[in-house]
């Protein structure tokens, strides 16, 4: 039987874990086994640019704390190595993120998506990858400029064309 002690540090665990699945918007639960040193550090650095938090977890406390929070689907995908990135901030980021990386990584690893959860509601792994391949906030608000000015665009080729015609007669 545990002591007090490490008993008591473990219930502080699980309370730190259930509140950052409450104030993350999204995240993603993966099986990390196979990847090595060099590709885990360059993964770290792309979620952390990102502003996505991604740490190891065990098993047990993750099921704690995701039954605190409401995230029962998780507990029959909560074995083996597991790890989580979690965003507070941007929805897509963790799932584009750990996407790029699943796929890179598909021949020579076991580093799949587990599970996710987005707007407080658990989603399955094709969900994650189909987040992940959607276009980043940066590109859809460019396409939806383009397609905005698109209009005058072509008004002002006109008119132009137009001046053009009107000065060479």
């Amino acid at each position: 039987m545990p002591s007090e002690k490490v008993l008591q540090s473990k219930k502080e665990l699980v309370a730190q874990l259930t509140e950052k699945l409450k104030n993350a918007v999204a995240g993603v639960v993966i099986d990390y086994k196979g990847i090595n040193v060099e590709q885990d550090t360059k993964m770290r650095k792309d979620l952390r640019e990102a502003g996505v938090e991604y740490f190891v977890v065990k098993n047990t406390m993750l099921r704690f704390a995701a039954k605190e929070v409401g995230f029962d689907e998780f507990i029959p995908h909560l074995e083996g190595t597991t790890a989580i990135a979690i965003s507070n901030d941007d929805v897509i980021a963790p799932a584009k993120v750990i996407s790029k990386y699943a796929k890179e990584l598909k021949d020579d690893t076991d580093f799949a998506v587990k599970v996710g959860f987005m707007d407080g509601k658990v989603i399955d792994a094709a969900t994650v990858s189909e987040l992940g391949n959607l276009p980043s906030k940066e590109q859809l608000v460019g396409q939806l400029l383009s397609v905005l000015i698109a209009p005058v665009r072509g008004m002002a080729v006109a008119l132009n064309a137009i001046a053009e015609q009107k000065e060479s007669a």
